[in-house]
């Protein structure tokens, strides 16, 4: 199925309001340019900032984005263009993001929540997961969407459900005093929109993740937003959380993008907290699944996320970004009765929010998506060769 990559499905409702951050692989210079998206052009501000970790760190990172001097320019369409045909001889966006630690936070959602404690009971075993789900749902299914994580009201439903024997590690991390944050990917492994995403061919029960990613500088200070598919193998992490790296991080198992939204008076924290996010998948069956996340439901606030991250216990000196988790897990059988949702090849999964535009990505395997070739050495490499260091 051909990938609708167009501006105006792509760009957020209001963008000619919007600050927006691109990255651009230009093949006449073998690598990535930083840019701005600016009335369906895309002005390359390399010259001024070498790598969006560097933008984020500049008081007048706005500024230059709205109106500092650029060089090239490109057509947004054609950009776009490029970039669904996958044409990589051709100018086409990246991942908005480069230098940036990628984490992300889990149960952050009390829906997802009892999601991962059905994976938990059922060894990862989709067939098990109604019959699950049912007795999970009648013991705790109702309360802990109502908890406050690591209050004293918390404590006591741990006690109770401890009690009942019907205690887990995700509960732990969704209601207790300490959220889950995790390293989802290496630096520079991120794929854009337009890029396939990837699953493990061994794996049978998966899932998109459709989320809000923070986009967070050296000091620790929100500077701007972005979505996310955290692709998460629910059969993988079901059998031992022991597992979660196998589970989240694999060749283009991390999407970001289309765009880096910076903070401004138009769009600040309180609009961050307030996002709805829209999933759609396609297969090429003819499927659809269609799935929505709020980040009104959150547990955690988002500053609350970036300070279990980022402070006097850890510091991330090119800054980071983080995924703050999902209100969706799909539960719906999609190839048989009684196995849940899991993707097939050819999927193409929409991720979409008014504010920050659309995500769009096929699903191959991991072993069949483009391999990763493209890291810090090449990086530091192309950038000095083009005097930009």
């Amino acid at each position: 199925m051909a990938l609708d990559l167009t501006p105006e499905t792509v760009l957020p409702v209001d963008a000619y309001r919007a600050a927006l951050v691109a990255r651009v692989h230009e093949p006449e210079w073998g690598g990535p340019c930083v840019a701005a998206v600016r009335d369906g052009l895309v002005v390359d501000l390399t010259d001024h900032v070498p790598t969006v970790a560097e933008l984020m760190e500049r008081e007048d990172a706005e500024d230059v984005v709205r109106r500092a001097p650029g060089g090239r320019t490109w057509r947004l369409a054609e950009l776009l263009d490029a970039t669904a045909a996958g044409r990589r001889d051709l100018p086409h966006l990246l991942a908005p993001i480069d230098l940036q630690v990628i984490k992300a936070a889990g149960v952050t959602f009390a829906r997802s929540l009892l999601e991962r404690v059905i994976e938990e009971r059922t060894g990862g075993d989709p067939a098990q997961a109604t019959r699950v789900r049912e007795a999970v749902v009648r013991a705790v299914g109702g309360t802990v969407d109502r908890i406050r994580p690591g209050s004293a009201e918390a404590e006591k439903a741990k006690e109770l459900l401890i009690a009942e024997g019907l205690w887990s590690q995700y509960l732990e991390v969704g209601i207790g005093p300490d959220p889950e944050v995790f390293t989802k990917a290496p630096v520079l492994s991120a794929v854009g929109t337009g890029a396939d995403v990837g699953v493990l061919a061994s794996s049978g029960w998966n899932n998109p993740e459709p989320e809000a990613v923070l986009v967070v500088d050296s000091r620790g200070r929100v500077r701007g937003a972005t979505l996310g598919n955290d692709v998460n193998l629910r059969d993988v992490e079901g059998r031992s959380a022991l597992l979660l790296p196998r589970a989240k991080d694999n060749n283009a198992s991390c999407a970001v993008g289309p765009f880096v939204r910076l903070l401004d008076g138009e769009f600040d924290l309180d609009a961050v907290r307030g996002l709805d996010i829209e999933l759609l998948v396609r297969g090429p069956e003819g499927y659809e699944l269609r799935g929505r996340s709020t980040m009104r439901e959150i547990s955690r606030d988002v500053l609350e996320l970036v300070a279990a991250t980022h402070g006097a216990h850890h510091q991330h000196p090119d800054g980071f970004v983080l995924f703050t988790g999902t209100l969706f897990a799909p539960t719906e059988d999609r190839h048989a009765p009684g196995a849940g949702f899991t993707h097939a090849r050819g999927d193409i999964v929409r991720i979409s929010s008014p504010r920050l535009g659309a995500l769009v990505n096929t699903v191959a395997t991991s072993e069949d998506a483009t391999p990763w070739t493209f890291g810090l050495r090449a990086l530091m490499r192309n950038l000095a060769a083009r005097g930009l260091l």
